[in-house]
C-alpha cells in the first residue's frame, strides 16, 4: 500500500496525468469516500480516473509533512486520520 502510494506520488509530481490514481482509493473505503466526497464532479457516486487526479494530489500535499517528495507510513497514517478527523 504504501509503496503504492509513494510510487503514485512521485508519479503525480512528474506527470500532470497520472494513469494510476484511482488504485490507490480502490484499495482504501475510507480514503475513496473522502475522495468522492470532495472529488467526485458530476455527483454519480463513483470516482473516475479523471476525478481522482485531484484527490491524488490534495492527498499528496496533506500527507507529504515534510515535503521531501515522499510519503513515509507514518506519513500516510497522519493523513488518513487528518482527513477522517476533518471530512
Amino acid at each position: 500500500m504504501i509503496g503504492l502510494i509513494l510510487g503514485l506520488a512521485g508519479q503525480a509530481a512528474a506527470a500532470a496525468f497520472n494513469p494510476h490514481a484511482i488504485e490507490l482509493f480502490e484499495r482504501d473505503a475510507e480514503l475513496k469516500a473522502w475522495a468522492i466526497k470532495l472529488h467526485d464532479a458530476n455527483r454519480d457516486g463513483w470516482l473516475t480516473l479523471y476525478e481522482a487526479q485531484p484527490a491524488i494530489r490534495m492527498f499528496k500535499e496533506i500527507a507529504d509533512a515534510d515535503r521531501d517528495g515522499r510519503v513515509t507510513t507514518h506519513e500516510y497514517r497522519r493523513a488518513k486520520e487528518f482527513v477522517a478527523a476533518r471530512w
